[in-house]
């Protein structure tokens, strides 16, 4: 295990790492230090060949209950656009790791940790997780992406309601959103994405890997343009040994032993 300041990064196994947020006394709050440390994290995980699947949670009842207010009360304007711009470079990095991303939400995602679970590629919630932007009820707006990222997951007319409203809601509510893949009971959640993550680390990695690249990129285009990348992406993985390995053992009838390459 690597312990940052206020990071835990865990090796699981079969390429799965669990990264922690450990600063349950603030409820995991995302400070100036919090943010570096997580991009400090994506960075090196970037660097792994070995990596299949990130899971991200936070300790104790918080998953990020938000960004850290008392850290940002003081800030001048320039300050503020800096902040903001460090949040949106850390998570995009998280985004952009080339693995999935999962996001086990454990409580409290509001504000910054619903922005940091949106950076995610999948969000499984506890049965205790809450979800919400109330930053109009500071005075303010979501400053990592909330405006944009939630739109494009829960539709826009939903995302205007919560983030309008500053509203806070269940993770049924998130599920029937659309926000929340599955719910588990607050015990179970850890050893239920991990089971998931261990279904997708079974998979051909370069597969995955082409996978979440096209369906990332291709999501921002027009569908002609987005399936042209889908048919790159399929045909690049032609010469793979990871090709040639799945379909023989399918055709051989036993499982397949990917080596990433």
């Amino acid at each position: 295990m690597t312990t940052l300041d206020s990071l835990e990064v865990e090796d699981r196994g079969d390429g799965i790492v669990v990264v922690t947020i450990n600063r349950p006394e603030k409820l995991n709050a995302l400070s100036p230090d919090v943010i570096a440390d997580l991009h400090g994290a994506a960075e090196l995980l970037a660097e792994r060949t070995d990596l299949r699947v990130v899971i991200l949670t936070g300790a104790g009842r918080a998953f990020v209950a938000g960004a850290d207010i008392a850290a940002m009360a003081g800030f001048s304007p320039n300050e503020a656009h800096a902040f903001g711009r460090a949040g949106h470079a850390a998570l995009d990095a998280l985004s952009a790791l080339p693995v999935p991303v999962i996001a086990a939400v454990n409580g409290f995602a509001l504000g910054g940790g619903l922005e940091l679970a949106l950076a995610c590629d999948l969000i499984y919630a506890s049965e205790k997780a809450k979800f919400g932007l109330p930053e109009v009820t500071l005075g303010i707006i979501p400053g990592f992406g909330g405006t944009q990222r939630l739109g494009r997951v829960i539709g826009w007319q939903a995302a205007r309601e919560l983030v309008f409203t500053g509203a806070t809601i269940s993770a049924q509510k998130a599920q029937t959103l659309g926000l929340a893949v599955e719910i588990f009971a607050p015990e179970a959640l850890l050893d239920g994405v991990l089971e998931i993550a261990r279904a997708i680390a079974a998979r051909g990695p370069l597969a995955i890997r082409a996978a979440k690249d096209v369906m990332r990129r291709g999501s921002e285009l027009p569908l002609d343009e987005a399936n042209q990348l889908e048919q790159g992406g399929f045909s690049g993985l032609w010469e793979s040994t990871d090709r040639l390995e799945g379909m023989t053992a399918f055709l051989e009838k036993r499982a397949a032993a990917f080596t990433g390459e």
